[in-house]
C-alpha cells in the first residue's frame, strides 16, 4: 500500500494523523524537510508544481526526472532513507498552458502527467480547474468539464504506471488528489474575502469526478483517489493571514464522513499557527500544503545572518560584504515578471513587499546566479567569523536558545536550516497524533 494511504488509513481507527507536503524546489528547504523527517521518523513528502517542473523545464529548468533525481540526492545527503521519501506533483494539468485552446493545452497536460508518473512521483494532484483559451470567460467552469479533463489525465497516469511496472514491478501505485475548488498556486494575487467550500459543492465535485472516471473507463483508479482539494477557509495576503475557523468549516468537515476513504487536502496553509494546523488535521484536512511559508523562513534566515555579518564586518576588513538583501532586490527589480502582478501600491510599498510579503515572490529568484553567489559569500564570510552569542541572541533568538541548550551547532548553515526547521516543527506537531 502507498505509504501515505497507510498513514491516513489509521484515521479510520480514531487516530488524527496526517501529512504535510512541502511544495518547493529550494535545495535548502528540501534538505531541512528531509533532515526533519529523519529526526522525527516520519515521511517526507516533497512536491513540485507544474510551473516549476515540467516537460519544458519550468522556471527551475528541471523536467520531472531531473527533479526526482535532485530531491533524492538531497535526501541521501540528509541521511533520509529513500523509502521514507514521497515525491508529489502539484497542480498537474493545463496550468501553464491556459492561453492555449483545450486541444493543445490538454495535449501538453497529458505529456506532463505521463512524465511525472514515469519519473516515480506517487502523489498526483490533478488540477483542471482553470479556464483555457476557448472556454467562456464569463461563465464558471463547470464541475463536469473540470472532471472530464481530470479523468482524461487520470487515464494517462494509469497507463504511464502500467508502463512503469514493466521496468519496475515493485513500483508504488500513485494516489490522486482531485477537486474543483482549487486555490491558485503560489497564493492569491489580491487578498479578498474567502468562502469555505459548501458541503453541496464538495459532494457535487466528487460525484462529477466519479462519473467522469466511469465514462473514461478508469473507474479502477477510483480507489486511489485519496484527497479532495477544498477551501476550508485559510489563505494569506502580503501581511495578513486568514486563520482557520473550525466553526465556520464544521458543515464541510462533517460531510467528509460520507467518504471514509478520502481526506481533504488544504492548500495555502502557510502561516497558520501550529494549533490551527492541528485543528485542520483533526477536522479532516489531513494533507497540509505549505510552500511560500518555508522559503519565507529561509529568506528570514538569510536576512538575519546578513545582519550578523554586517555587525561583524568592521572586525574583519579583509572580507568583502555579501550584500545579500541588496543583490536579491536588485535582481527582482531588473526582472519583475514573477512579482509585479502580485505586489501593488506605491513604489515604497512595492519595495517593502518584495522583501517582506508573506506571498514570498523572492523564492523565484533564489536560483539566479547572482543571488546564489551572494548567499555563498554570506555563509563563507560567517564561517570565517566568530559569531558572538550576544549577536545571535539579537537576530536569531530561537536558534540562540538551541545553541545554548546544545541542540544546534553554531555554524551559519546550521543556523539557516534551523530557521526553516522551526517552521516545519509546527507541521509535524499538527500531523502527529
Amino acid at each position: 500500500m502507498h505509504p501515505i494511504k497507510t498513514l491516513l488509513e489509521s484515521r479510520r481507527h480514531g487516530k488524527k494523523t496526517g501529512i504535510y507536503s512541502a511544495c518547493t524546489a529550494s535545495p535548502e528547504v528540501i534538505f531541512a524537510v528531509c533532515e526533519a523527517a529523519k529526526e522525527s521518523n516520519t515521511l517526507a513528502l516533497v512536491e513540485a508544481t507544474a510551473n516549476q517542473v515540467n516537460q519544458f523545464g519550468g522556471y527551475t529548468g528541471m523536467r520531472p526526472a531531473d527533479y526526482a533525481a535532485f530531491v533524492k540526492e538531497i535526501a541521501k545527503e540528509a541521511g533520509l532513507p529513500l523509502d521514507r521519501l514521497v515525491l508529489g506533483g502539484d497542480h498537474l494539468g493545463p496550468l501553464t498552458w491556459q492561453n492555449l485552446p483545450e486541444v493543445e493545452a490538454m495535449a501538453n497536460a497529458r505529456e506532463l502527467i505521463a512524465q511525472y508518473v514515469a519519473a516515480g512521483f506517487t502523489k498526483i494532484h490533478i488540477d483542471t480547474s482553470m479556464r483555457l483559451a476557448d472556454d467562456d470567460k464569463n461563465a464558471r467552469l463547470s464541475d463536469a468539464v473540470i472532471a472530464r479533463r481530470g479523468a482524461e489525465l487520470a487515464a494517462v497516469a494509469e497507463a504511464a504506471f502500467v508502463k512503469l511496472t514493466e521496468q519496475n514491478p515493485n513500483a508504488v501505485h500513485p494516489i490522486y488528489c482531485i477537486g474543483s475548488e482549487v486555490p491558485i498556486p503560489g497564493g492569491a494575487q489580491e487578498h479578498e474575502g474567502i468562502s469555505v467550500t459548501s458541503p453541496a459543492d464538495f459532494k457535487a465535485s466528487v460525484q462529477a469526478f466519479y462519473d467522469a472516471f466511469e465514462a473514461a473507463g478508469v473507474l479502477s483508479a477510483w480507489p486511489y483517489v485519496t484527497g479532495v482539494v477544498v477551501q476550508p477557509g485559510v489563505e494569506f495576503g502580503d501581511d495578513n493571514v486568514d486563520e482557520y475557523n473550525r466553526e465556520a468549516a464544521k458543515e464541510l468537515t462533517k460531510a467528509l464522513a460520507e467518504f471514509p476513504s478520502m481526506v481533504f487536502e488544504g492548500h495555502s496553509t502557510d502561516y497558520q499557527t501550529k494549533y490551527k494546523l492541528k485543528e485542520l488535521v483533526e477536522d479532516g484536512v489531513a494533507i497540509l500544503k505549505v510552500g511560500p511559508g518555508l522559503t519565507f523562513a529561509l529568506r528570514e534566515g538569510y536576512f538575519a545572518l546578513e545582519h550578523i555579518e554586517q555587525a561583524l564586518l568592521p572586525q574583519y576588513p579583509a572580507l568583502t560584504p555579501s550584500c545579500y538583501a541588496e543583490t536579491l532586490d536588485r535582481v527582482m527589480v531588473e526582472d519583475p515578471g514573477n512579482w509585479a502582478k502580485y505586489y501593488h501600491g506605491t513604489k515604497a510599498e512595492q519595495d517593502f513587499k518584495r522583501k517582506y510579503s508573506f506571498s514570498d515572490r523572492c523564492r523565484y529568484y533564489f536560483p539566479q546566479e547572482e543571488v546564489k553567489k551572494a548567499a555563498e559569500r554570506l555563509l563563507s564570510n560567517l564561517e570565517a567569523m566568530r559569531i558572538p552569542l550576544s549577536l545571535l541572541s539579537q537576530y536569531m533568538p530561537i536558534q540562540y536558545i538551541r545553541v545554548r541548550e546544545g541542540k544546534l551547532p553554531l555554524t551559519p548553515r546550521a543556523l539557516l536550516l534551523d530557521r526553516v526547521k522551526h517552521c516545519i516543527e509546527d507541521y509535524l506537531f499538527a500531523v502527529t497524533d
